[in-house]
């Protein structure tokens, strides 16, 4: 254990982090691995469910940049420079 840097011992505190954390709040030396077990599940559950959500929206801002920037599958420059930096910005259809 850790002792934080104080010359007060009542300002004094330990820094327990990790196995050694939970060992001291459960008397259970493996708890840290009962517990990051089924997070890793979970977090394999989200991030399926994200990586379909981030390409569904990848592809819809895709087809809207396409739309509004390009002409025959080439950037119109003048026309993205003057939506992002112009007066007046296009008109949205």
């Amino acid at each position: 254990m850790e002792v934080s840097p104080n010359k007060d011992p009542d300002l004094s505190y330990y820094k327990i982090c990790g196995q050694r954390f939970w060992e001291l709040i459960s008397g259970n030396e493996k708890l840290y691995i009962d517990i990051v077990k089924p997070i890793g599940y979970k977090s394999r559950e989200k991030n399926e469910e994200f990586a379909e959500n981030y390409a569904q929206i990848v592809n819809k801002l895709t087809m809207e940049f396409s739309q509004k920037f390009c002409d025959e599958g080439k950037i119109n420059w003048g026309k993205l420079v003057e939506f992002n930096s112009g007066f007046e910005k296009l008109i949205r259809k």
